[in-house]
């Protein structure tokens, strides 16, 4: 039994990998390098100067002793630190399509996993409910990889709760040094949603000041509008909360997409209010246009 589900395992993953691998062509690859760069340049050496070289790069100690005038080489320091913060609550294992949002998080996080492997990066990994779940330290290599791909898929979870300040303040203790941080989840908060949302602000804050922070937002088409099927009852997969909704009713569908439409607004105004650089991905569409579409704005932006 332990064979067969260790087999099925690494099936999953590799699965996972041919199709993430596909997917980190050479188009994704090169956004990812131009969108991150490394931390500075290292000196590289020096050579003898040529006219049109900046002056500002002369080595005088060289110069003075060679007679002859000589500038410094730099290059860029490219690696980096990419840190993936994967919601893993119970909310995550909605979806109403082929996949659930935890099945499209851990797809997500394969593909920037990949594509900092190629740009020979280092990768970390963050997985939480309301409190940290596991933390596998930043490192390089396809089968360090694949066991973040693993675990990601298959973690067994014992919280059930979201609480977003955990990774935050988590990724400001262990990072030493500036790393690009991914706070991927639905952002499925217990409680009063709106404060709740407050309550992470200032965590979102400090964590952009320190590092480049990304927020990834999956949702499923289904927290946003209902089918008119009738009676049904919806219950909150982290609280487990229960509610009787006749979704025959136009009203009650209407109020339903107007509630979760000004969720929606009003955590976005306050992402984007921290600085804080947000991507909206769907359980029920392809994530690779809008993720590439994401780099090149990034991109866009950076060169002005």
């Amino acid at each position: 039994m332990e064979t067969q589900l260790t087999r099925d395992i690494l099936k999953k993953v590799r699965q996972i990998e041919v199709r993430t691998n596909r997917l980190v062509n050479d188009s994704l690859a090169g956004s990812y390098n131009s969108v991150f760069k490394g931390r500075g340049m290292n000196f590289d050496e020096v050579r003898e100067y040529v006219p049109g070289d900046d002056v500002r790069a002369i080595d005088w100690n060289v110069t003075a002793r060679t007679g002859i005038p000589h500038i410094k080489k730099f290059t860029e320091e490219r690696e980096l630190t990419i840190m993936l913060m994967i919601d893993i609550s119970s909310s995550g294992e909605f979806g109403s399509s082929d996949s659930s949002k935890r099945e499209i998080m851990a797809e997500i996080g394969s593909v920037l996993a990949f594509s900092a492997v190629r740009n020979n990066d280092k990768v970390g990994l963050i997985l939480y409910t309301d409190f940290v779940e596991l933390y596998i330290p930043p490192k390089k290599g396809r089968s360090h990889i694949l066991r973040v791909i693993r675990e990601i898929l298959f973690f067994t979870p014992r919280g059930t709760l979201t609480d977003l300040k955990v990774p935050l303040d988590f990724v400001n203790r262990v990072a030493k040094r500036k790393c690009v941080a991914f706070l991927i989840s639905d952002f499925c908060l217990p409680g009063s949603f709106n404060d709740s949302l407050q309550d992470v602000l200032p965590a979102l804050r400090v964590t952009n000041r320190r590092h480049d922070l990304i927020s990834l937002i999956i949702s499923d088409p289904r927290e946003s509008e209902l089918p008119d099927v009738g009676w049904i009852t919806l219950e909150d997969a982290e609280s487990g909360q229960q509610v009787d909704l006749n979704t025959s009713d136009a009203q009650v569908r209407n109020e339903y997409a107007q509630l979760a439409q000004e969720r929606k607004d009003l955590t976005n105004r306050a992402i984007r209010s921290c600085g804080v650089d947000l991507l909206e991905l769907n359980t029920d569409s392809p994530y690779m246009p809008p993720l590439l579409g994401f780099f090149q704005t990034r991109m866009r932006r950076a060169v002005r």
